[in-house]
């Protein structure tokens, strides 16, 4: 199995406590605060997607060339 590269890795953990300090914002009724956790995840989440292909693309470059 291939390891995911670090910042993927980080990025992905930061979209999870970004997700769950959204619900929390939101029980609590603090809708704005919850509305900018939300942004954050969606943020961190293309950010982890981001990573993790540029790193599948560079093993792929690597082995072709």
């Amino acid at each position: 199995m291939p390891r995911l590269p670090r910042l993927a890795l980080y990025a992905f953990a930061v979209c999870v406590l970004a997700a769950v300090a959204a619900v929390v914002s939101f029980v609590q009724g603090s809708n704005w605060l919850g509305v900018v956790w939300v942004l954050l995840t969606g943020l961190s989440s293309n950010m982890a997607w981001y990573y993790l292909r540029r790193a599948r693309s560079e093993r792929g470059a690597g082995a072709a060339g």
